[in-house]
This record gives C-alpha cells, structure tokens and sequence, in this order.
C-alpha cells in the first residue's frame, strides 16, 4: 500500500473504545513521528485546529481526541480521575500501535502527561510538552501554601451548577486575556470557543474541575525521563505561572521552560505562530 494511501486511510476520524462504556472521538492525520495533543478543560480536540495544520504540513502524524465526556466522545457518569483519564490516553497508543511519540498537553492535559509516566512508565513517549499546564499541584495545603483556596473551588462549582454557559462565557474572556482595552480574538470566535465548551457533558465538567484542581502530581514529575518542553504565559489568570510551570520547570530533570510574557492561559491562539514554531524546534531536536 502506497504511503499516500496509508494517509487517505488514517485521515478519517474515527471511534476508539477504551473503557466498556467509553468510546473516544479520534482525529488522526499525516506521516511521521507522533505527535498526540491532548485537550484542556472544558475544551475538545478542535482547539488545536492552528496547530495541526502546522504539524502535519512539518512531517509529523498528528493525533487528537476528545477527552471522555467532553466533545463527540462517550460521556459516561464515572472515570474522571487521572487513573482513567490516563488509561484512556495509553489504549489510544497502545490500539494504534504508536511508537516515538511526543505527548502534548495543554492546561489539564498536562495532567495525563504526567501521569502517564508514574502509571505507564512512559512506554512508547520520546518526548513531552507541557503548554500552560496545571501541574504540580493547583491546592493551597499546609506543604502547599502558595495553592489555591480550596474556596474558590467551591465557588467555581456552585458557579457552573447555577448556569453553566454564563460560567463558560465569563471564563473564556479570562482564559484569552479579553478585556475593555485588548481584544485578542474576534467575537465569532470567543463564541466559537464557547460553543465548544457547552457541548460537554455538565457531570464530567464539574468532575475534570475537580481532578485538575485537587491532583498532586509533585512526587510524579521526576519521573519524566524524556526531553520536556514547558511553555507558559506570564499574564495567565487560569493557571498562573508561579504555582505552576516555574514549579514543574525545578522539578522535571531534563526540560527547557520558555515564558511567553504577556500571553493569556490561551496561548495556543494568541500566541499561535511562536507556539508552532516552538513546538517544530523542538519534535525536530
């Protein structure tokens, strides 16, 4: 079979069954060394539409997927810890039978990067990227005082369970940087990202809230032995870069951790091109 053929075949997206009652909504295009791009919360796949192209256009195979309960995928009522959030991840590879791939993760993603290394020893990774990640560890504790209060969970929570969409709404003009003086995506598109967000499920929104929020991943992070990138905004009102990446960046062995100044949480559009370009330099090194 023609490589071209092999490619046409790949290209269509498709359904993956990783649980007895989860199947997840894959999309998997070109040629080359793996790249999986894992989503952030309360996103999909499509989120990286400015990056795929890219990718795929440089000689890399390109995999994204919608997070169980989130986009086209199953939204089943349970399994929205890491465990299963990251065993989701392993039979995406394990059934396309990857290998020499690079995990991208992306805000909560970034939570199954890490996982997969102290759950599944990394198998088949060569290479990861943490963009605007939750990791290490987001609560404020007692070893944690620089965390978040626990209250504001709370408050998040009762925030969606009243109106959700009006959370959705609210939360993407932050999660881009949107104010009265900068604008840095159209209305149609914020819009656009909003749509995105209220198609998933409202149980699984509320349970990945929780995953994210409350996860310690310190003790996790040494175990990634592979080359890492950490890209972070500094005007990150999300996920901000002290409690953050600046932790990740001193406890990951081998890494290169670039500050994007300026750039909101959602870098991956406003900072599109220097991400690309970022990303390309480093699968190509």
């Amino acid at each position: 079979m023609s490589d071209y053929k092999q490619i046409q075949e790949r290209s269509s997206d498709k359904y993956i069954q990783t649980a007895p009652n989860t199947k997840l909504y894959v999309k998997d295009y070109g040629s080359g060394k793996p790249v999986i791009l894992i989503h952030g919360w309360p996103l999909s796949n499509e989120m990286w539409e400015y990056q795929v192209e890219t990718l795929v256009e440089n000689n890399f195979r390109v995999i994204t997927y919608d997070r169980r309960g989130f986009g086209k995928s199953s939204q089943p009522w349970n399994g929205y810890s890491y465990d299963s959030l990251t065993d989701d991840l392993k039979e995406i590879i394990d059934q396309l039978e990857l290998t020499d791939v690079t995990l991208v993760g992306f805000s909560m993603g970034g939570g199954e990067v890490v996982r997969y290394f102290s759950r599944h020893g990394g198998k088949n990774v060569i290479k990861a990227v943490l963009i605007a990640s939750i990791t290490p560890f987001l609560l404020r504790t007692t070893d944690n005082p620089e965390g978040r209060n626990p209250d504001d969970n709370e408050e998040r929570t009762n925030t969606i369970k009243n109106d959700r969409i009006d959370f959705i709404d609210n939360f993407g003009k932050s999660f881009f940087g949107v104010s009265l003086i900068n604008k840095p995506l159209s209305t149609p598109l914020l819009e656009y990202y909003r749509m995105l967000c209220s198609a998933a499920s409202p149980h699984a929104t509320l349970e990945c809230a929780k995953s994210f929020s409350t996860t310690d991943f310190r003790d996790e992070m040494k175990l990634i032995n592979v080359p890492t990138l950490i890209i972070h905004g500094d005007e990150d009102d999300i996920v901000p870069i002290e409690i953050s990446s600046e932790k990740a960046s001193e406890l990951i062995p081998n890494n290169k951790f670039i500050v994007y100044e300026e750039a909101p949480h959602g870098l991956f559009y406003t900072e599109r091109d220097r991400l690309n370009k970022d990303l390309i330099e480093f699968l190509n090194s």
